[in-house]
């Protein structure tokens, strides 16, 4: 009895270890290879190179702008893995003044100008020729590592130092001020437990004119609000699409408890959502966004109501959460599936209650969503440690024809760049509903 009252105290102790690594802080790359490059702050040194077309480049040129330094290599297989990412921030933000330079670290100049054809790279190049290690800005850089690319603001200091690419998409975009003030209006739709407390974006419209919604579902023990869903839908309302986002029965600022919350009893919240919108004379077509646990409602709502919905978008879809059922694991609270309790207490006087793992248990989610086969986009963080990225790819293998975005290092709640996650759904739904 000893070693079986042993062997559950170490078992616990492992489970809480693992949820404290689930769910703290992820590893930052710059820790380990961005420790020499020069520090923001500092004033960005000054330099003279010739250009690939054997033309002279000083630094001191573009004096007054925002500078990108792209320190690269065409034989380095990380940068050539990054440069179409660089490209594209270099055609999104060099309209808007920003001035990228590609720094070389090529000795061959053929192999050089063969990588850029390939890549389409147009912003200037410079480099030494010589090798990484024996050059001039490698050392007034601190450059041990590449890629790895520096910012220079418009007061020639150095404003961001990293091998990350998408920190630097991160700082530009930030750096950007929209202007944009969205008209929303709060409404509540009635729900499967109670009033939903809901908030509806619309364009300006003409008289009898329409245009698509999307109804968009957030994940367990979230709101409807904060940046994932608001910079979507203040983007959608700027091209025509209307949205509307909702907290779910027992969160947010809607009624019931949440314990009574269960996965089925969020889908019929959703179609409850979408009944209500196409009620509406202004709405063509609707279409589903969904996080997480939000991901599988979306998910199976659109197979329960295809082929009515237009278009689905699913961020870390949550289909995991049957398999934790099965585990008896949930968030790291062990239970017994077989005989769940009343509730399993989570954080935040939160109770997860036994109905909860009885329907989660043997929850058809990929049977419910594969009677939808319309436009489809999944999006997914290879960092995902609460929902790992293999259950996202299983979503784009049954829907044939879906869009799939693996996101290098990107968690859960995509906090590593949330403006380049909500950029690859708010285009999609542009693209696909416009």
């Amino acid at each position: 009895m000893k070693n079986v009252r042993r062997f559950l105290c170490v078992a616990l102790l492992l489970c809480a270890t693992i949820v404290k690594a689930q769910f703290g802080p992820e590893p930052d790359f710059d820790a380990k290879y961005a420790t020499e490059l020069v520090k923001a702050g500092t004033v960005a040194p000054d330099f003279k190179m010739k250009t690939i077309d054997g033309k002279t480049f000083k630094l001191s040129q573009l004096k007054g702008k925002t500078v990108v330094l792209d320190f690269w290599a065409s034989w380095c297989p990380d940068c050539r893995k990054d440069a179409p990412e660089v490209v594209r921030m270099y055609k999104e933000y060099a309209p808007q003044g920003v001035e990228f330079v590609g720094v070389s670290m090529d000795t061959d100049i053929a192999a050089w100008k063969k990588a850029c054809e390939q890549y389409g790279i147009t912003y200037t190049q410079v480099s030494e020729l010589k090798k990484f290690k024996e050059t001039d800005i490698a050392k007034a850089y601190g450059v041990k590592w590449i890629p790895s690319m520096v910012v220079i603001g418009k007061d020639g200091k150095v404003a961001l130092s990293t091998v990350l690419t998408y920190k630097v998409d991160k700082y530009l975009k930030e750096l950007r001020p929209t202007g944009y003030q969205p008209v929303r209006e709060r409404v509540m739709i009635d729900g499967d437990h109670g009033k939903l407390q809901a908030v509806i974006q619309k364009p300006v419209l003409k008289q009898g004119e329409q245009c698509p919604m999307v109804v968009f579902c957030h994940g367990f023990g979230g709101t409807k609000d904060g940046p994932l869903f608001e910079l979507i839908t203040d983007s959608l309302q700027k091209h025509g699409i209307a949205s509307v986002r909702f907290d779910f029965n027992g969160h947010g600022e809607s009624e019931g408890k949440f314990e009574d919350m269960t996965v089925p009893n969020e889908i019929e919240d959703a179609k409850k959502v979408v009944a209500y919108v196409r009620d509406l004379r202004y709405v063509s077509k609707v279409a589903l966004v969904g996080h997480s646990q939000g991901g599988v409602v979306a998910a199976m709502t659109a197979g329960e109501l295809a082929p009515d919905i237009a278009a689905v978008a699913l961020m870390a879809p949550a289909a995991v959460l049957r398999d934790d059922a099965i585990r008896g694991s949930t968030f790291g609270k062990m239970y017994n599936p077989l005989d769940p309790p009343e509730y399993v207490e989570l954080w935040g006087n939160q109770r997860l209650g036994r109905k909860y793992i009885q329907t989660a248990f043997s929850l058809p989610i990929y049977e419910t969503a594969a009677k939808y086969q319309g436009p489809a986009l999944i999006i997914h963080g290879n960092g995902d440690r609460v929902v790992p990225y293999t259950y996202g790819e299983r979503f784009h293998q049954l829907w044939k024809g879906s869009e799939y975005v693996l996101q290098e290092y990107f968690d859960h709640g995509f906090s590593q760049n949330i403006y380049r996650t909500t950029d690859y759904v708010s285009e999609f739904l542009i693209r696909t509903l416009r």
